[in-house]
């Protein structure tokens, strides 16, 4: 992804957010953010926002990507599902709503945590973590840059510490194919 893209980040709540922010920071491309949408706290599901905003921000996406070079990163948990089917669910909504799927050329990436970011953030800390069991929360969101700088390292080299977490597997394998294009 060259420099000059836009990034717009979906999200379900400030710890994706600030997440997502520090590895693209790290990537380079921190400084490109146009805007983040964060599910609103206290209005429903945020698995459920994350997934009907994205039919609109892919919309949104689609009538910029020619004039403006753009990249959409959405993060939303698996909460119990697998994350395949979970980005299956997600993509599945723009089908409803009478759109095409995300295609292979877009800039769209979809990363699932799974169980959810807690999983990936144990992980990153050493742990061998499953994705069924909870983790525990930051106590601040911005204190995840140690996990980022982990990861950020990991993709460098194009390796994940076994055993990794499928979903995270799944996401490396996002950012590459996708963003790294």
């Amino acid at each position: 992804m060259s420099r000059s893209v836009n990034i717009v980040i979906l999200c379900e709540d400030r710890q994706h957010e600030a997440f997502a922010r520090r590895f693209l920071k790290q990537a380079g491309r921190g400084h490109r953010i146009q805007r983040v949408e964060v599910s609103p706290k206290g209005r429903g599901s945020a698995e459920q926002y994350v997934r009907e905003q994205f039919v609109k921000e892919l919309a949104y996406y689609r009538a910029r990507r020619h004039r403006v070079g753009q990249a959409l990163i959405v993060l939303i948990d698996a909460d119990g599902r697998d994350a395949a089917d979970r980005i299956k669910q997600v993509e599945s909504n723009c089908v409803k709503a009478g759109n095409e799927r995300r295609q292979a050329s877009e800039r769209v990436a979809i990363f699932v945590p799974a169980r959810n970011i807690e999983t990936w953030l144990a992980y990153l800390d050493g742990k061998t973590v499953n994705e069924n069991d909870k983790y525990p929360r930051l106590d601040c969101e911005r204190d995840c840059q140690r996990h980022v700088n982990c990861l950020h390292d990991m993709c460098r080299q194009e390796a994940l510490r076994q055993p990794a977490p499928p979903s995270l597997e799944i996401a490396c394998a996002e950012y590459h194919s996708i963003l790294q294009s």
